[in-house]
């Protein structure tokens, strides 16, 4: 299908967008933000509704989920979801943003030029697994009186920040040659690597470290091996790339489902409170729950009452 259409006159109409709904796993590349990596698929799929979750700075590559359709309803289900990277670290030197985008500047000479040994590496490195304490970096979007930290930053302002707790679930050594390491870090939201490799540094007594490359391999159950690139979907047949996109119900995988019988269905898409199914085993209040019609049709989001019932809480359109 031609995106765009032409009125006899020459003149060029809108591009027209589809209405399509699922989750597209981008391998987003460095030097682009996620909104712009976000409005290039959104084009390339001439999609009329998409949104992004999990953020990606622009210097970083890897996973980056796009949700087209039925599916930004749901996309919030991913927000405190743990993360894998592989990130290279630049000892003995620290830069204004933490990473190779920002001003660089060399450690003092005694703390640079240490060299720590594997054994200091692996000792660091295990120190900061389970829960620690992090400061966030000034070139961070988190708010202070309504404006972001970047901001802030960019006009030559420092703002006093408060520690925040985060989770290393794991933490290894990959490959260290000279003054660069690289590491594979498992971690909960929240969690900003840029501030991680700079307190590894200064943890290895090298003064500091920055980020030269951040790659994000794994996010919740989604792998980077499952993502296709940019590249790869521009120049993919339409039908071909349509089938890229993964389910709806992919992002609440984890939940438990309930399938319900046709009159429950259509009370439910009116919004009615229905009466539970045997499959959902006694779930407790609270609970959250994917529900389905009878041909496996995935219907939307339901919540388990007080009572044991079904209340309806996101439903697909």
């Amino acid at each position: 299908m031609n995106p765009r259409l032409f009125n006899p006159n020459g003149e060029q109409f809108k591009r027209i967008k589809r209405k399509i709904s699922g989750v597209l796993l981008l391998d987003k590349p460095s030097r682009i933000s996620s909104n712009q990596a976000l409005q290039i698929a959104k084009r390339i799929f001439t999609a009329g509704k998409a949104g992004h979750t999990g953020t990606l700075d622009p210097l970083a590559t890897g996973l980056l989920p796009i949700c087209f359709g039925e599916a930004t309803k749901f996309s919030s289900a991913l927000l405190g979801a743990d993360k894998t990277y592989e990130a290279t670290l630049r000892l003995g030197y620290i830069s204004t943003t933490g990473d190779a985008e920002g001003e660089i500047s060399a450690c003092d000479a005694p703390s640079r030029s240490m060299k720590p040994t594997m054994l200091q590496v692996e000792t660091v490195l295990r120190s900061f697994i389970g829960p620690i304490m992090q400061v966030p970096p000034m070139y961070s979007a988190l708010k202070h009186r309504g404006k972001a930290l970047y901001a802030y930053a960019r006009d030559g302002v420092e703002i006093e920040r408060q520690a925040r707790g985060v989770i290393i679930h794991e933490l290894s050594l990959n490959i260290m040659t000279g003054e660069e390491m690289s590491i594979v870090v498992k971690c909960s939201t929240g969690t900003y690597i840029r501030t991680l490799a700079e307190d590894i540094g200064k943890a290895l007594g090298c003064g500091g470290a920055y980020l030269t490359a951040l790659r994000r391999s794994v996010l919740d159950s989604f792998n980077l091996s499952q993502a296709y690139t940019l590249d790869e979907l521009e120049t993919m047949p339409p039908v071909q790339r349509d089938t890229c996109l993964r389910p709806v119900d992919s992002l609440l995988y984890d939940l438990p489902a309930a399938t319900l019988d046709g009159a429950a269905v259509v009370s439910l898409l009116q919004g009615q409170v229905v009466k539970a199914c045997s499959s959902m085993g006694g779930l407790p209040e609270g609970e959250k729950i994917r529900l389905y019609g009878h041909e496996k049709q995935f219907l939307g989001l339901g919540e388990v009452t007080a009572r044991g019932e079904i209340a309806p809480r996101r439903l697909v359109g």
